[in-house]
């Protein structure tokens, strides 16, 4: 593996360090828009369970409401119409307040994909950056640029930068490209999950705005 990077010449460094940060990113993405982190059973139980003592007008705890919104993010969600229920606000107050958690939660759905659609972007143009390098030490190798004679091992080392960086730049943007587009749904997906569970509780919450 050394040896290639070795024949890809300098311009190969640039892409490797945006191979590691899309891999990077693909894994945290991976694990944070997992369902049970999103949205864990428990949380939605514990959020209807406490949903039904205000609607029923039972006292709850704040400290359990509190821990319910640090424990997830659709948690966060269900706790402010909990919160607004419990403070006395009005359908109107609560449903901006869960606007405004919902803004929240939407960037934390969203964070690191446009680095990644940025990386899907700039590895082809480094690649072919690459393979421009390359095609002028083929042409220096011929002579056309010193106006020497031609030299085959720089012949040789100009085909390798311009095709490994062209391999390189593709390697990287198709998987990055793929799971931009595979992450960007799966947030999708999640964010509506989260406001129909939302939309539920809101209603159990304020059955007069039906």
């Amino acid at each position: 593996m050394y040896t290639i990077l070795l024949s890809a010449g300098w311009p190969i460094w640039p892409l490797l360090a945006l191979s590691v940060f899309g891999l990077a990113i693909l894994l945290e993405r991976g694990w944070y828009l997992r369902q049970s982190r999103i949205l864990p059973k428990t949380d939605l139980e514990t959020a209807f369970s406490l949903g039904d003592a205000l609607a029923q007008g039972k006292p709850n705890s704040s400290n359990a409401i509190h821990a319910l919104g640090q424990s997830s993010l659709a948690g966060s969600l269900l706790a402010s119409l909990l919160l607004e229920k419990q403070s006395g606000g009005t359908a109107q107050a609560a449903l901006e307040e869960l606007a405004t958690t919902a803004d929240a939660a939407s960037i934390k759905l969203d964070r690191y994909l446009g680095a990644l659609a940025t990386i899907a972007t700039l590895a082809p143009l480094l690649g072919l950056f690459g393979t421009v390098v390359g095609m002028i030490e083929i042409f220096g190798s011929q002579g056309i640029v010193t106006g020497s004679g031609g030299n085959p091992q720089q012949l040789a080392n100009g085909i390798s930068i311009a095709l490994y960086n062209t391999a390189f730049g593709l390697l990287i943007a198709i998987p990055a490209y793929a799971g931009w587009r595979a992450f960007r749904a799966l947030a999708d997906q999640r964010q509506r999950e989260c406001e129909e569970f939302a939309r539920q509780l809101f209603k159990k919450l304020y059955p007069e705005t039906r």
